[in-house]
């Protein structure tokens, strides 16, 4: 902004203060400097400039990880959708909790409106612990976080996940008497006895058998521990662990379960099956 200084030329002073021209312009000079005065006490406080205006950065360093996230949950709040807004959230919570930034993390749950993806948040956080290494304690205060976070979600099948989701990552941190205790603690029969299968397969991929094959018998229903530990069994074998495997297989009581988990034991030290091959859905039962 252009300031204009209004310049007034003095009059040849004549030793009389009260020359009526002399009046008039020490008048108007005097109209002129109190607004100029307060003009520039304003340009000084509040810079006109609109550049001036502007935050000092809208980006990030690329190094600053922290940083970009909360670009990402400034964009988060923008979004009109349920479903990206859920999701972006979920997955920010995820990137938080690997960052060691737990309470962040923790703090995105409640601002999910979708049940399930509450759950699915509550168990990203939860298998990001383990990586974590955290003290024992810290970790124990985590999980007790997220299952408070799991009360307060009022969808009944969806409370059940996330209470499947925190034995599972559980067991994934290491924490396996906390894990067989989240599960025992489980209402629904059938949700309860897959929490401890989950457990149980978590606790195979880890190559820890007799941990599983605890897990494994405290399973209620026959079917379904039958069909968890062929699943099992199936885990130790694609592991190179046959001697667990061939264990795991010979406690299944239905006979062509147990067939197939022999089969599948047998074929895999043949290189018959990659690893990770799902099982054939018609044999599921």
């Amino acid at each position: 902004m252009n300031v204009v200084f209004v310049n007034i030329v003095s009059l040849p002073s004549t030793g009389k203060t009260d020359h009526p021209q002399k009046r008039v312009c020490m008048e108007m000079r005097n109209l002129f400097a109190i607004p100029l005065l307060v003009f520039m006490a304003l340009l000084v406080a509040f810079p006109a400039s609109a550049e001036a205006q502007k935050p000092k950065t809208d980006s990030c360093n690329v190094s600053e990880k922290i940083c970009i996230l909360s670009q990402i949950q400034e964009q988060a709040q923008t979004l009109e959708s349920k479903t990206e807004r859920d999701q972006t959230y979920r997955e920010l919570a995820k990137a938080y909790a690997r960052s060691n930034k737990i309470d962040e993390a923790v703090a995105l749950i409640p601002k999910i409106q979708t049940p399930d993806t509450q759950a699915m948040t509550i168990r990203g956080i939860g298998m990001e612990l383990a990586a974590l290494n955290l003290p024992k304690d810290r970790q124990d205060a985590v999980f007790k976080t997220l299952r408070t976070e799991a009360e307060k979600i009022k969808h009944p099948p969806s409370y059940a996940i996330a209470l499947t989701y925190i034995a599972m990552s559980q067991a994934f941190a290491g924490d396996d008497e906390g894990a067989w205790k989240t599960a025992s603690e489980m209402q629904n029969d059938s949700l309860r006895h897959k929490a401890f299968g989950e457990t149980a397969e978590i606790q195979a991929e880890k190559g820890e058998y007799e941990k599983a094959k605890t897990s494994l018998t405290r399973i209620g229903d026959p079917s379904y521990q039958n069909k968890a530990y062929r699943t099992v069994s199936k885990i130790l074998a694609d592991k190179g662990l046959y001697e667990e495997s061939y264990d795991a297989a010979l406690q299944i009581a239905n006979p062509y379960l147990k067939a197939l988990a022999l089969q599948y034991l047998v074929d895999k030290q043949d290189g018959e099956h990659p690893p990770g091959e799902r099982i054939p859905a018609n044999e599921q039962e």
